[in-house]
């Protein structure tokens, strides 16, 4: 049958499963508004306030199902306003699609009006991207975008679609999408008999773990092969959630402000299994003293992230899911009681420090567990709220702790809440801000009214850019430059100027009851909790340092 471009673009979304969409109109895509207008009922559009919200939000939506998220955006600065959210997107392997219109074919190349070289700017950020020049390509293209953003290790795809391409007209077939299986092309056998052989002779192994395993679904074979290899576990922030915080095997996050015990344990093993994680700069520090005396075993699905920051005895490339569910087949039941039992030791001797100064912020987020449903989502803005959720929330879920670490994106939070509350409307979505990251989305609050959505957003209230005042504090002779907020903006006001809730939170307040009544409202509700201009996130390793070189821990045996 014939469709106009704008049309078969809809209908491989609709053959790609997709039901909702985020975006925002504008001239060179209104063909493609007009189609979503005739296909109402079968795909939800969600009308953002700005492009990077809608870019954030697509990629909140497929962090938290696991399916593509899709955005929308038309030429010009409306497609450079998706750059951000596409690099948050790219450095965190987090499948999106982005669909923006361009200038006509005839006026591309010419300075026209809100005309930009989208794909150009994108292509270091993006898996791939794609400007279509003629129609006949068209489904071909948006198909194969898809697959490239699910297959491997995920990512974002831009496809750039001039005007003149979405009002012609074309004959459409639908297809079935091609079924994604997972990457084993590089895996050999003989690999993962080599690994089984490192963990056999290992006497203090241990794993490190990364988004990889969340990416792969692999949680429960990663829990498995724990069990059976009797090692303890450490995770970068991405991989929050694959180990439980309750499993005595987990140690806690590793690196710059991970614990005292994950980041003893890592230089105390002969063995370092690396699963699903890239050895960022923020966990490893200092590389020349990171695990020198371990055996590095990297299990991942992109051959790149191989000897790229730490170089590894050993590797397996391949789906990370299908390496652990052949490790634990292979692997025999192993005891390191004497290894477990240090562990245990340093746990006890070195526990999460608690300061006078940071204490309210701990005290507002375990008041905050306490209070939510099983069933939420956590969303985070970046900076020291960021790392205080990562440090004290002890129910984090695999998809369920949503928060930007690979280009560190302030603003990315309440974007990424609405993705997550779209897809999961029975869930209790939070999205944990600073006062300084809040400024940077706040306009969102018009989304979350529009659509009544209950996402609850804590703002974690210093009056300043707190993470960057801590830097300062400690390694620039508390030159505050341009990082005090004196800026006398009530929240709560401000809040009710959307129609949204707002609640105060006063240095005095019971936290508890405060959080109660907002999540017992069922709607959306701003929260602004006062905390101490001074808190500061310990345990921290400065910058370069080694990371058995902390600042900020307690030593019970001293």
């Amino acid at each position: 049958m014939k469709l106009t471009g704008a049309e078969v673009i809809i209908e491989c979304l609709l053959e790609e499963g997709v039901d909702t969409v985020f975006g925002y109109p504008g001239g060179q895509v209104i063909p493609l508004y007009d189609a979503l207008y005739k296909y109402k009922g079968k795909i939800r559009h969600i009308l953002t306030a700005h492009e990077q919200g809608a870019s954030h939000a697509a990629d909140g939506f497929a962090r938290s199902t696991g399916k593509v998220g899709v955005c929308i955006a038309t030429s010009g600065p409306g497609a450079t306003n998706l750059v951000t959210g596409l690099a948050t997107a790219y450095m965190d392997s987090s499948p999106v699609v982005a669909i923006t219109g361009n200038v006509p074919l005839s006026l591309l190349g010419r300075d026209s009006f809100q005309e930009v070289d989208i794909t150009g700017i994108t292509m270091p950020i993006t898996k791939h991207n794609y400007i279509v020049k003629d129609i006949n390509d068209l489904a071909d293209t948006v198909r194969e975008a898809f697959r490239i953003a699910k297959e491997g290790r995920p990512g974002p795809v831009l496809i750039d679609v001039p005007k003149d391409l979405q009002v012609g007209e074309v004959e459409y077939e639908r297809k079935e999408p091609l079924k994604i299986l997972p990457r084993v092309d590089r895996l050999e056998e003989s690999d993962i008999d080599k690994a089984v052989e490192m963990l056999k002779a290992s006497k203090r192994p241990m794993f490190y773990i990364g988004g990889g395993v969340i990416r792969s679904d692999a949680s429960a074979l990663l829990n498995e092969l724990l069990e059976k290899v009797d090692a303890p576990c450490c995770s970068t922030l991405m991989g929050l959630g694959a180990v439980g915080a309750d499993n005595p095997r987990f140690t806690g996050m590793v690196g710059m402000h991970g614990t005292k015990l994950s980041n003893m344990s890592v230089n105390r093993c002969d063995l370092l299994v690396v699963v699903g994680a890239r050895f960022s700069d923020r966990v490893i520090s200092n590389g020349s003293t990171f695990a020198r005396q371990a055996k590095i075993l990297q299990l991942d699905v992109d051959p790149a992230e191989i000897n790229k920051n730490i170089y590894s005895h050993h590797h397996v490339i391949g789906d990370v899911h299908v390496i652990l569910e052949k490790l634990v087949k292979r692997t025999p039941e192993l005891k390191h009681e004497q290894w477990m039992k240090e562990v245990s030791d340093n746990r006890r001797r070195f526990p999460l420090r608690i300061t006078t100064e940071s204490k309210r912020s701990r005290e507002i987020l375990v008041a905050l567990e306490a209070v939510l449903p099983e069933d939420n989502i956590i969303a985070t803005e970046v900076g020291q709220h960021q790392m205080w959720a990562a440090q004290y929330l002890k129910t984090i879920r695999p998809r369920r702790y949503l928060t930007s670490g690979g280009l560190g994106t302030m603003g990315f939070g309440t974007g990424a809440a609405i993705g997550a509350q779209v897809s999961h409307p029975d869930a209790r979505v939070v999205n944990i801000a600073g006062d300084g990251s809040f400024r940077m989305n706040v306009n969102e609050l018009a989304t979350i009214a529009r659509y009544r959505l209950p996402v609850i957003i804590l703002v974690m209230n210093n009056h300043c850019l707190g993470m960057v005042r801590q830097w300062q504090t400690l390694f620039y002779d508390k030159h505050y430059s341009e990082t005090t907020l004196d800026t006398p903006i009530d929240w709560v006001k401000l809040a009710a100027a959307y129609g949204v809730k707002g609640m105060r939170l006063g240095s005095d307040d019971d936290p508890k009851a405060i959080l109660k009544a907002a999540i017992e409202l069922g709607e959306a509700v701003v929260v602004d909790c006062e905390i101490p201009t001074d808190d500061k996130v310990f345990p921290m390793v400065a910058p370069g340092a080694s990371i058995n070189d902390m600042m900020g821990f307690i030593d019970m045996d001293n």
